[in-house]
């Protein structure tokens, strides 16, 4: 069955929290696809991989490169499952996949100070519920560390 984690963004970025997880997921040996809304986040989440820290490497790559089937991670702006990840990222308000059975884990991360976001997520975590998917919620505590709320 499908476990979909829901990371409320409060005063964070996604840039901050992003990597942390990414890292993590490899560090299971999952292969992730991280879905954004538009061409231009997906350029620059790609960038950003890069440049986030002296001292860690992210392996990644965008939809669009010949050996996508490869890589570790992916970034994508489609449903797609290029890579045969186990685990995908919904950022920037991205909509459930429609083979969301087909993954291990989804994480959907939202921005908790935007109306809208949260709005949709409150909507995913009905439909989620509906299809008797496993949830769970997740609240960064004041020194930033994720904690499972109810």
């Amino acid at each position: 069955m499908t476990e979909v984690l829901f990371y409320h963004l409060q005063g964070m970025s996604l840039e901050s929290v992003l990597p942390p997880l990414l890292e993590k997921s490899l560090e299971r040996g999952w292969r992730v696809v991280v879905q954004s809304t538009s061409l231009e986040r997906a350029e620059a989440l790609d960038a950003h991989l890069w440049t986030y820290s002296d001292d860690s490497f992210l392996p990644h790559a965008t939809w669009r490169v010949a050996d996508a089937s490869d890589q570790p991670i992916i970034l994508s702006i489609d449903d797609g499952n290029p890579n045969r990840a186990n685990v995908r990222f919904l950022v920037d308000n991205a909509a459930m996949p429609e083979d969301s059975d087909s993954y291990e884990r989804l994480v959907l991360v939202f921005n908790g100070d935007d109306t809208e976001a949260v709005a949709a997520a409150r909507e995913s975590w009905t439909t989620c519920k509906a299809r008797g998917l496993d949830v769970t919620y997740w609240q960064a505590d004041e020194r930033g560390r994720w904690q499972r709320r109810q």
